[in-house]
């Protein structure tokens, strides 16, 4: 088995050469296959401007405790502004929180008819005062990224031999959201505890870009790697030979992107492409941080997340059962990482069973019938 990530070159994957393009779409079928990730390059990001924006980040993070919760949206269960640490956990990672903030914004235009039906994950976005290049950049920066994404999602359809328009249909007008994110310092003892700054988890998204982050050294300058052991871990597909499948470090080549499979993706897919199981670790110094980035391409919430007809087998119904539709299948995720709160599930189905009771309390009897109907 492979242990090397392949690289997806978007231009060639936009290639008139049917052998060039179809180099591209195999890079894409085995990376989305057995690692669920890949290395993007032939993209149009500038990461000066990236590294610009994160300079506009870190310069917010470091505004007062006042007035960054002023920002924060947890009655939108903070999909949009500033999240506080110790606010997100993955669903198996034992109760331990994110050691990160972040700040969530929504780069692509809102769908108006899901923001009355999901106004939480439809919300408009939150933004500092006196921010204007920390704005400016953060939609520059997203929208790019969001291209990329539909490129790679045109790349998905090819080397499935689906229909062009196969994923890419599924995601206009969905709840996409860029997140920048600050991990914080770890302490020695929480390293020595084994602390991580992000649990292993896989994303509930339909596919995640990633352009790469900086770390941050003890007087706040980028800085290299502080040592080998620290950033992004995948798990690969289990096999015969791993059954519990390989961990294997992110390390995109230089001026690369990445990309993850989402877990969106991974049910439309029938299991053919993998939800990438990925953790985040800290430096074994304890005064750096790392600053970094990621867009999330979301099905449309009226879209149903069920394996395409051409996945559908006894085994993948049975795996991926019940159908659920996107904006359902967001909410329960968010709950299970802490974002919602437990009572978002009450949003689900029939809401109106107050009205009947509301009515029955009011009623006053005025005679017993013995003739009931039936």
């Amino acid at each position: 088995m492979t242990v090397e990530i392949p690289t997806v070159d978007l231009q060639a994957l936009a290639s008139d050469n049917r052998g060039t393009k179809q180099r591209a779409t195999e890079a894409i079928r085995v990376g989305f296959g057995q690692f669920g990730l890949v290395y993007v390059a032939g993209h149009d990001i500038d990461f000066g401007q990236r590294d610009a924006l994160y300079q506009e980040f870190l310069a917010f993070t470091a505004r007062p405790l006042a007035e960054k919760k002023a920002l924060s949206g947890s009655d939108i269960w903070f999909q949009r502004g500033w999240t506080p640490p110790n606010t997100e956990r993955a669903v198996v990672a034992a109760g331990q929180p994110d050691f990160k903030e972040c700040y969530f914004c929504a780069p692509m235009p809102i769908d108006a008819a899901c923001a009355i039906e999901y106004p939480e994950i439809h919300a408009n976005n939150i933004w500092p005062p006196n921010a204007a290049a920390f704005r400016e950049g953060y939609l520059a920066l997203g929208t790019q990224l969001h291209h990329v994404g539909e490129q790679l999602l045109d790349g998905c359809a090819a080397a499935l031999s689906l229909p062009n328009t196969a994923f890419t249909q599924l995601i206009e007008g969905g709840p996409h959201v860029c997140r920048l994110l600050r991990y914080l310092p770890v302490d020695q003892a929480q390293l020595n505890a084994g602390v991580v700054w992000g649990e292993e988890h896989t994303d509930f998204n339909l596919l995640t870009l990633l352009p790469g982050g900086r770390f941050v050294n003890g007087e706040g300058h980028f800085c290299a790697r502080p040592d080998n052991r620290s950033g992004l871990y995948l798990r690969t597909r289990p096999s015969a030979a791993a059954p519990r499948g390989r961990k294997v470090r992110g390390q995109p080549p230089e001026g690369c992107l990445v990309a993850q499979v989402g877990q969106q993706l991974e049910i439309l897919t029938g299991g053919a492409f993998l939800a990438t199981p990925h953790v985040i670790t800290a430096p074994q110094s304890p005064e750096h941080s790392r600053v970094s980035c990621a867009h999330f391409v979301h099905m449309h919430s009226h879209k149903v997340v069920f394996p395409l007809p051409q996945f559908l087998t006894n085994q993948t119904l049975a795996a991926y059962r019940p159908p659920v539709l996107a904006g359902t299948y967001g909410i329960k995720t968010l709950v299970d990482i802490g974002l919602a709160p437990a009572s978002a599930i009450d949003q689900l189905g029939y809401r109106h069973y107050h009205r009947l009771a509301s009515i029955r309390r009011d009623e006053t009897p005025t005679r017993t019938d013995t003739n009931p109907v039936g």
